[in-house]
């Protein structure tokens, strides 16, 4: 059933209500309660107990109310009763819902494909109690996940009125990973001129592909195949390194994380050397590096290093001092 086609249907039954109540009333001159009464027994067919005898005009439109509106209630019924087992009313809900939800939707996450990629991002994101919007032209990959902080849109990645239901002006990020290197790059280009704010992780397949995706508006631009491969061969080289990695960067792991936190202007930490902070020791909060707003990145920073405005501090620790850190750093 069509939304419009579903509203006329659920309209029906008041308007009939409210045409038999007001005849009654004009008619018979009888109180709006007893012409209410009168309307909802004869529309229901059970003919309870007529307060008042009825002149020859009220038993005509009687008789009229009567075809027309038993006829038309039962349509309504017969409507509704095929859309929900035909699933389009559940369905009609969950758009209504899904609308609702994306209107809500701040500072999330746009991913654009739910394939294989698509879905692993979706997930982590989700791990993560991050809200995000997954594109997908597929309707059928959307149906499945049960996401607890996503929403599903279909439609076309490519399209900017799909980016713009989205969200993505109000988006912290968009991340483009669908298979083909074309399409990643004119989303990216799209979703750039759409918002000149919102960063952007696109994916690509060939690695020419990495600098015309750049120049398009990616700030980062992910080659799985490049970093597959990078990792494979850490695996062999370097396995306890690489274990050190997942168990800093992976949400699982709960006693050892890293995480890059930005210092605003204002905090308690600005202008103050970590010599002074004492981070180690108070928040058991190791500061691995330091990236400055200007761009030159610090690495094992001496105590006498002192904390800008705009400043990204790479940090080790565990994940609830890493929060207490966040909130000195934002305050």
């Amino acid at each position: 059933m069509k939304p419009v086609r579903l509203a006329v249907a659920a309209s029906v039954p008041f308007l009939l209500v409210a045409l038999g109540t007001a005849g009654y009333h004009f008619i018979e001159g009888w109180s709006l309660f007893d012409s209410l009464y009168m309307t909802i027994i004869t529309l229901t067919t059970v003919g309870f107990l007529e307060v008042h005898d009825l002149s020859t005009a009220g038993r005509a439109f009687t008789m009229a109310l009567l075809s027309g509106g038993v006829f038309t209630m039962f349509f309504f019924a017969t409507e509704v009763i095929r859309a929900v087992v035909s699933g389009q009313l559940r369905d009609y809900l969950g758009r209504q819902r899904m609308e609702r939800a994306l209107g809500s939707m701040k500072d999330h996450f746009v991913v654009c494909g739910h394939g294989r990629m698509g879905r692993l991002v979706c997930q982590e994101l989700d791990e993560q109690k991050l809200p995000f919007v997954t594109i997908d032209r597929n309707e059928a990959v959307l149906a499945t996940p049960e996401w607890k902080h996503g929403v599903g849109l279909v439609g076309d990645a490519t399209d900017d009125a799909v980016l713009r239901k989205a969200g993505i002006d109000r988006a912290r990020a968009v991340i483009t990973v669908v298979p083909s290197d074309a399409d990643n790059l004119y989303i990216t280009l799209s979703a750039r001129l759409l918002s000149e704010r919102v960063f952007i992780v696109a994916r690509a397949e060939d690695p020419e592909a990495e600098s015309k995706l750049t120049r398009a508006g990616a700030n980062r631009v992910v080659a799985p195949y490049v970093i597959g491969g990078s990792r494979v061969v850490q695996a062999v080289l370097r396995p306890t390194v690489l274990d050190f990695i997942d168990l800093a960067t992976r949400t699982q792991h709960m006693a050892l994380q890293m995480e890059e936190t930005l210092v605003l202007d204002g905090s308690r930490l600005v202008r103050r050397s970590l010599g002074e902070l004492q981070l180690s020791k108070e928040l058991q909060v190791i500061v691995v590096a330091i990236k400055r707003a200007a761009g030159p990145m610090l690495f094992n920073p001496a105590a006498e290093t002192r904390i800008e405005p705009g400043d990204i501090l790479i940090t080790l620790g565990a994940r609830n001092n890493l929060d207490r850190l966040d909130g000195l750093a934002r305050a």
